[in-house]
């Protein structure tokens, strides 16, 4: 069911000042930038073999994005795994008592189906699974 891990989100203030931190440092650009309006989220991913680094800049303070900063600050906000069946996944964790953000998949960035399961579930860490 898993095939690999898609990307690791981090949340930042700042998307300007991380795409200057990679291009002086690595050489690198963004492989994608787009506005994921339903999370309120100006996204920026580099590609990192098959995955991506996915630096997450909130629009509103009322984005899950802002909210976390304040409550956490800057750093690792998830980590999303690649899977062959979105809705099956779901299913799956749903029948194992994996409480879930997400009971559908929703369109994220990139166009692929994603939906997240409950941190508390999973021993602290906020999983995205994504389908392309």
């Amino acid at each position: 069911m898993l095939e690999k891990i898609d990307h690791v989100g981090v949340a930042v203030k700042s998307l300007d000042d991380i795409k200057q931190l990679f291009l002086l440092v690595f050489g690198a650009k963004p492989a994608f930038e787009e506005v994921v309006e339903d999370q309120r989220v100006k996204v920026a991913g580099f590609k990192v073999g098959e995955s991506n680094i996915e630096f997450l800049e909130p629009l509103s303070e009322d984005s899950p994005i802002a909210k976390y900063i304040e409550k956490k600050g800057e750093g690792l906000h998830h980590i999303a795994v690649g899977v062959d069946d979105i809705r099956n996944a779901l299913s799956k964790m749903k029948s194992n008592n994996i409480r879930l953000i997400d009971e559908e998949p929703r369109k994220g960035a990139e166009g692929k189906s994603i939906a997240f399961a409950h941190p508390k579930s999973l021993h602290g860490i906020l999983l995205e699974l994504s389908q392309e």
